[in-house]
């Protein structure tokens, strides 16, 4: 059988990638020097070596890759999955030790007390970054266990993913100036990127450098108030790690309380960012180019604002009340008291719907009416062109849209209505599109609910209840991170098999894609002649 896809010049594209992931890679090697820390050196200049000569050989399967939009959507797939292997690489060569004994080649591999030394672990943590879901398999977060270069490359690898890996290769790369639109479309397809100027290569760069100066600004408030001594544990690094971390809406944290370990300040200071993070990236281009307008004039934008008002708004009752909290002995004064209630509450909505997954508190001392606000408002997920995950804003407001009309239709039959989003009209084709995908997602969302149930079954463990096995899945294909209860803010996802890890490995793949660039290479009409 002839194949229509030039797979050969997708490899080679991925190998252009993964050989220019050695860029990135100098940065924890270059914690690991100013730290002293030898076993991240080795462990990164080890990566770094591997980067280089995998990427090489992969490109050397197509000098000249002539790219389609098949082989687009082949590269952008392939892309996230090799990246994802290569980026767990420091986990696994950090978490065992390589010794010669003997003549050489024979290598003794012996398991370090990391629990990433185990290759899926590895691939679970590096595709968690990437697709800036921020759940992790991490037993101990602590610099006794972890180099703090390891821990500053699992942050680095959700900033590297919040705006896309693909995005950030057509901007640097010129032998993808010409088909870089199919390739970005194919990474953020469905209401994906706006196209900003002329070049696709000067729009990736556009919202590259919004996304730096934002992650910039960030990172100087939190130093900020450690130099102020507002937050004493938010030093430069923590400031650097939650800075990558916040912008990417990924939530991973150098801390094992993650932001629950700092003060009142340094939260407040976050949740703006977490916003700005969950919104359309072309609206700050637009505001940088004097036209702030635009950013309040968005349907989309006004409608993301409300969202978060009302649920924050809900949310902070239920807690203040004390109608959403279990009693804890000990635990944060939250109800009645009224800034407290407002900061968790609103911390805690915006970092879920923008599927940031970071936790100001411990919501497994929430009860199950606050949880199962949470539960429903990962679904949400953040604007379109933003680094949030889940079903999105646009998405939502177009089938809220759909609903009144198929009302007004039906009182009258006779009405053509058109749907309009901002004061356009909108392609049915893109409305059925859409209908498609939520379709699609509540589907993947319910079997694969069903077969992670199976797999403890089978697997004698962890014994899940329904709220913690729906948080599962919806934390993963959302690209959220932490669930409820056993997967709590404070928890891990290391009790699962090594089966489920995997099934949850595919949904933070696909989920990040937004399902139909993976699923359309399962189909035999793609390959075919």
């Amino acid at each position: 059988m002839k194949f229509r896809v030039d797979w050969r010049a997708s490899v080679s594209l991925v190998g252009s990638v993964v050989k220019w992931l050695s860029v990135p890679l100098l940065f924890p090697l270059l914690i690991a020097v100013y730290y002293g820390e030898l076993n991240g050196l080795r462990t990164f200049v080890t990566t770094i070596a591997i980067a280089l000569v995998v990427g090489w050989s992969l490109e050397r399967i197509d000098p000249d890759p002539d790219l389609g939009a098949r082989e687009g959507f082949l590269m952008v797939a392939l892309t996230w999955f090799v990246v994802s292997i290569v980026g767990g690489l420091p986990y696994v060569i950090a978490g065992n030790q390589i010794s010669f004994l003997g003549q050489f080649p024979f290598i003794h591999i012996v398991s370090g007390p990391s629990t990433l030394a185990d290759p899926i672990n590895a691939l679970f943590e590096s595709m968690s970054g990437f697709t800036t879901t921020g759940a992790t398999v991490m037993g101990d977060i602590s610099f006794e266990t972890h180099s703090r270069a390891l821990l500053m490359w699992r942050q680095l690898t959700q900033w590297l993913g919040g705006m896309g890996i693909v995005v950030l290769a057509v901007a640097i790369l010129p032998e993808l100036s010409v088909g870089g639109a199919q390739l970005m479309d194919a990474e953020a397809p469905g209401p994906g990127i706006q196209k900003l100027t002329p070049r696709i290569a000067e729009t990736a760069r556009a919202l590259w450098k919004a996304y730096l100066g934002i992650t910039a600004l960030e990172i100087v408030l939190l130093y900020g108030l450690y130099l102020a001594g507002l937050a004493p544990g938010m030093t430069l690094y923590n400031a650097v790690g939650h800075g990558f971390t916040t912008m990417a809406t990924g939530g991973f944290s150098p801390e094992a309380r993650s932001v629950e370990a700092f003060s009142m300040w340094a939260q407040w200071v976050i949740v703006p960012f977490m916003i700005a993070a969950g919104t359309n990236f072309a609206l700050f281009w637009h505001v940088l180019n004097g036209e702030p307008r635009k950013l309040i004039r968005d349907a989309e934008f006004r409608f993301y604002i409300g969202v978060l008002a009302v649920l924050s708004a809900v949310l902070t009752i239920l807690i203040y009340t004390h109608q959403g909290l279990v009693f804890v002995p000990g635990g944060p004064p939250v109800a009645g008291n009224i800034e407290s209630s407002i900061r968790h509450a609103t911390f805690q909505l915006v970092s879920i719907v923008t599927t940031t997954g970071y936790a100001s508190m411990d919501f497994n001392t929430w009860n199950s009416s606050a949880q199962y606000l949470l539960l429903a408002a990962m679904l949400i997920g953040g604007s379109a062109g933003s680094t949030g995950g889940a079903i999105k804003i646009v998405r939502w407001m177009v089938i809220l849209k759909s609903f009144r009309r198929e009302l007004f239709t039906t009182v009258h039959p006779e009405a053509i209505r058109p749907l309009r989003l901002g004061g356009r009209a909108l392609d049915e084709r893109a409305v059925r599109g859409i209908y498609a995908f939520s379709l699609l997602y509540l589907v993947i969302f319910l079997v694969s609910t069903l077969l992670l149930f199976l797999d403890a079954e089978r697997a004698g463990g962890p014994n899940l209840n329904s709220l913690e096995a729906l948080s599962a899945i919806a934390a993963t294909l959302g690209n959220v991170g932490p669930g409820f209860q056993l997967l709590g803010p404070m928890n891990n996802y290391l009790p699962f098999s090594d089966a489920s890890k995997l099934l949850m490995i595919m949904l933070m793949w696909i989920g990040r894609l937004e399902i139909l660039p993976v699923l359309v290479l399962l189909t035999p009409a793609y390959w075919r002649s």
